[in-house]
C-alpha cells in the first residue's frame, strides 16, 4: 500500500458554509479523519494484538452531532486551550474580557473557538508521508484576544502509526496563545470506558486547582497522591478517592501535569494502554505541560460510532501552557508578541503488544 488522502463532503453549516471530511491513510492501512469545521479529528483506526484496526477515538460519523454541542470532542482548541480565572487578563496594563462559558471563568478560547471555525486545507502527500494542512486567521479581539493571529496546524500520519500535530501562529499585537488538540483516547475500540486503560505520565507535579478548576498558582508533588503516573497505573485505581481534595475539585483527573523535562524539544511523556486489546498508545510533545482529562462529565447524553459516551468513556492527553497562566505571572508565559513565532508539536504512536 502507499499513503493516501482523500476528500469528501461533510455536511453544511447553518450560515451555508460547506466542510469537508479528509481521510488520511498511511501504508499500513491506518487511517485518520479530519475536517476542516474546528480542524476536528473525527476518527483514528489503531490496530489491536491481533492486527484488527478499530476506532480509538469519540466522536461522530456526521457534522450534524459536532455543530449541535459537544465537549471538544477531537477538536483544535484556541486561542487559548483550557481556563482563564473570570474570562480576565492584563496585558502591558491593558484589561482583557472574555467570554463567560464554563462556571464563573473562560474555557478553550470562548464561545466562537477555533473548534467552531472552518480552517483553510491544504493536502499533504509526499516521501511515505500523508496529511493536512490547516490556516486560520483570527481577526484582532475576535471573542476578545488582541492581535491579527495567523495560525498554521499541520496533521501529519507517518508509515510508523504516529500521527503529529504540528503548530505554528504570529501576531501582530502583543496576545495570548495556549494551542492544543481535544482528542477523546478509548483504546478498546469504543467497547468500554476506559478505567482498566493503564497510564503512565511522566511528571513529579501537578498544577493544583480550586473548585472552579482554576489554578491555585503553587505546584503540588505526585509523591504519595491518586496523581502518581510515573510507573503505569490503572486509570479506575484512584479516580474516585475524594478524600484528596484535588480528586474531589476535579471530578476525578482533569488536572495538568508538569512534565520532567531535562532538553528542549520533542520528549515523550505518557504512554497508555489497554491491556485487553493489547492497543498502546506513546505520546510526544515540546510543550511544558498536560491536561490529563478522564471524561469526567460525559453524561450518556450523546452517542455516535455505535457507542453511549457515557462517563469516563474517554481520556484526553491535551499538551498545553499550563491554565489561567496570563494571570499567573510565576508560571511559563504564554504571552506572544509580534515578531515571534509561536510553534509546538505533539505526537501520538499507536502499536500492539
Amino acid at each position: 500500500m502507499i499513503s493516501t488522502i482523500s476528500k469528501e463532503a461533510f455536511g453544511t453549516l447553518p450560515d451555508g458554509q460547506t466542510a469537508d471530511l479528509y481521510t488520511l491513510t498511511n501504508a499500513n492501512g491506518m487511517t485518520v479523519n479530519i475536517t476542516n469545521y474546528g480542524g476536528i479529528i473525527t476518527k483514528i483506526t489503531a490496530p489491536d494484538k491481533k492486527g484488527e484496526y478499530a476506532d480509538v477515538v469519540l466522536g461522530f460519523d456526521s457534522l450534524a452531532p459536532y455543530v449541535s454541542g459537544h465537549p471538544f470532542f477531537g477538536a483544535l482548541v484556541g486561542r487559548y486551550g483550557n481556563r482563564i480565572a473570570k474570562g480576565k487578563f492584563k496585558l502591558s496594563g491593558k484589561e482583557y474580557n472574555l467570554a463567560i462559558n464554563n462556571g464563573p471563568n473562560s474555557l478553550h478560547g470562548g464561545k466562537v473557538g477555533f473548534d467552531k471555525v472552518i480552517w483553510k486545507t491544504t493536502e499533504v502527500n509526499k516521501d511515505s508521508i500523508v496529511g493536512l494542512e490547516l490556516e486560520y486567521t483570527s481577526k484582532d479581539m475576535e471573542e476578545g484576544y488582541p492581535g491579527n493571529l495567523t495560525v498554521k496546524v499541520v496533521y501529519t500520519l507517518a508509515n510508523d502509526n504516529s500521527l503529529s500535530i504540528e503548530y505554528t501562529a504570529t501576531t501582530d499585537k502583543e496576545t495570548v496563545l495556549n494551542l492544543t488538540n481535544h482528542s477523546y483516547f478509548n483504546l478498546s475500540g469504543l467497547k468500554h470506558d476506559i478505567l482498566g486503560h493503564e497510564v503512565t505520565i511522566l511528571a513529579d507535579s501537578i498544577v493544583p486547582v480550586d473548585t472552579t478548576l482554576i489554578p491555585t498558582g503553587k505546584l503540588r508533588a505526585v509523591e504519595g497522591t491518586p496523581f502518581d503516573f510515573r510507573k503505569p497505573k490503572v486509570v479506575g485505581a484512584g479516580i474516585d478517592k475524594t478524600e484528596d481534595e484535588q480528586i474531589k475539585n476535579g471530578g476525578g483527573y482533569d488536572h495538568c501535569w508538569v512534565l520532567n523535562r531535562t532538553e528542549k524539544g520533542l520528549i515523550k511523556f505518557a504512554t497508555v494502554k489497554d491491556p485487553e486489546s493489547g492497543r498502546i498508545m506513546e505520546a510526544f510533545t515540546t510543550e511544558p505541560a498536560v491536561q490529563f482529562y478522564t471524561g469526567n462529565f460525559l453524561d450518556g447524553k450523546l452517542t455516535g460510532k455505535n457507542a453511549t459516551f457515557s462517563k469516563r468513556f474517554g481520556l484526553c492527553l491535551e499538551t498545553q501552557h499550563y491554565p489561567d497562566s496570563p494571570n499567573q505571572p510565576q508560571f511559563p508565559t504564554t504571552t506572544l508578541k509580534p515578531g515571534e513565532t509561536y510553534h509546538t508539536t505533539t505526537k501520538y504512536k499507536f502499536s500492539a503488544e
